[in-house]
């Protein structure tokens, strides 16, 4: 089932699915992809990392699942860094599909280099702590939304949003057919140039 799911979100624009959930689980537009052509689409696992910190964030590679994203909350920290070259080949290399961090990465030549997914506040040149403490699993806030382990994670060059996972199957459903619907109002307002252009904007302006 759930590669099912994931399979139909990650064909899926963001924008579809902002539709389909009203918005409301949309993450800050401060969060981007760190390359244009990043994609991501599948379940969360969920790091909160104390202030500057990142040791947690090799906890949560060691439990994740083929096909998770990570979802670090580093508290909006933009001086000090999530991971590194080394700690996102280490999460290629066990199934991980993308870092999606309310913080900052740093190596980003590495990142688009090994071509691994991170939606980011930025870079930086400054390595994390490793002092201790942070969690694995539990509840986050990032981009000013809340995210649980288990929610789906969507992102792309627009941006990033969240999909509770109670509401996956109704916001799948939702998000395809606006995609269909908005496919059949391109071909209708631009199968035949200007003409078809004209006709539809006398349909619907008023």
């Amino acid at each position: 089932m759930t590669l099912r799911i994931v399979e139909r979100l990650i064909v899926l624009p963001t924008t579809a699915i902002s539709d389909a959930t009203g918005g409301h689980t949309n993450v800050a537009a401060s969060i981007k992809p760190l390359a244009d052509h990043f994609k991501i689409a599948g379940r969360a696992r969920t790091v909160r990392l104390p202030d500057g910190e990142n040791g947690a964030v090799l906890e949560a590679i060691s439990q994740a699942e083929k096909g998770d994203i990570l979802v670090i909350d580093a508290k909006g920290n933009t001086n000090r860094a999530v991971a590194g070259d080394f700690v996102m080949q280490l999460a290629q290399g066990v199934g991980i599909q993308g870092f999606v961090v309310d913080g900052v990465i740093r190596d980003l030549a590495a990142a688009q280099s090994i071509d691994f997914p991170v939606f980011a506040l930025g870079t930086t040149v400054a390595a994390g702590n490793k002092h201790g403490g942070g969690t694995v699993g539990g509840p986050v806030s990032v981009g000013g939304v809340v995210v649980q382990t288990g929610d789906y994670v969507v992102g792309d060059i627009d941006g990033v949003i969240v999909i509770p996972q109670k509401d996956i199957q109704q916001i799948i459903e939702a998000a395809e057919a606006k995609v269909a619907k908005d496919e059949a109002r391109e071909h209708e307002a631009l199968h035949n140039g200007e003409a078809s252009i004209r006709a539809y904007l006398s349909k619907v302006v008023k």
